[in-house]
């Protein structure tokens, strides 16, 4: 067996260490709450290259302000061992590898919330094994230097949700017309359903594909009992006052099998 050359194992070595040092610094997320995002920033160079107006619509609010119904969606839709593993999902990246392998093509990541924050913050949507790398060297960085919680708190608050619209805040008042903290599980199923393609998809509207998945997050929430479907009704009557019945919808809520995304 051949042994490297010491030349090409140094070289190796540096290009490593400067790898290394290159990553950003995370330590910092613990107490400051970033301002404008990679992500942000490629949208604004999308935006000024089309000739467009970009204007970024975000409010921040802490992690305690949001409804407890949308912290569950979220990693119902997302990311369901989001509080077990270290940042990785291992059996939703074997799935989205063989899926790629199937389909040709480089599409599925198995992405975690963590992997989506860590591209959301400092990288870009571009597809590359490189890119791959610098975002799994960056959740390991995320997971060991932040709690769960404040993963959550800031992806949450990041997140794009629409054409210029960032964070639940803003999207909640932009599409219910209220603060994130009211949303009911209904509403909160639709803001989740929507995350994979934000700007294609709206919480509001009647797109079938919002409307299955929605229903797929909200009755998910109703098997494990974090939602009584007859007590949300008496909430939201009391909150909004009875509907006329002739503007009652009548959803019928399919059996769907629960897949890892």
């Amino acid at each position: 067996m051949k042994k490297i050359p010491v030349v090409i194992f140094l070289g190796l070595v540096m290009l490593l260490l400067v790898f290394w040092i290159t990553l950003p610094d995370v330590s910092g997320l613990k107490w400051k709450n970033p301002k404008k995002t990679s992500f942000m920033e490629f949208r604004e160079h999308e935006s000024k290259t089309s000739g467009q107006k970009n204007t970024i619509h975000q409010e921040w609010v802490s992690f305690s302000k949001f409804s407890p119904f949308l912290i569950k969606a979220l990693v119902i839709g997302e990311d369901r061992q989001f509080w077990h593993h270290e940042g990785f999902d291992y059996e939703a990246i074997q799935k989205a590898i063989e899926k790629d392998i199937q389909l040709k093509k480089f599409k599925r990541g198995g992405s975690t919330l963590t992997q989506q924050l860590a591209k959301n913050l400092y990288l870009t949507p571009e597809k590359s094994l490189l890119r791959k790398v610098k975002e799994a060297a960056i959740t390991w960085q995320l997971e060991r230097k932040l709690s769960k919680r404040r993963i959550l708190e800031i992806y949450i608050n990041i997140v794009e949700w629409g054409d210029g619209i960032y964070g639940a805040e803003a999207a909640s008042r932009f599409y219910f017309g209220k603060p994130a903290s009211e949303l009911t599980a209904m509403e909160s199923a639709r803001l989740v359903s929507v995350l994979p393609n934000p700007r294609k998809y709206h919480p509001d509207g009647n797109q079938k594909y919002v409307v299955s998945r929605s229903a797929m997050i909200y009755q998910i929430m109703v098997d494990k009992g974090i939602i009584l479907p007859e007590l949300q009704e008496e909430v939201s009557e009391k909150k909004e006052g009875p509907t006329p019945p002739s503007e009652m919808p009548a959803p019928q809520l399919p059996d769907f099998s629960i897949q890892n995304k």
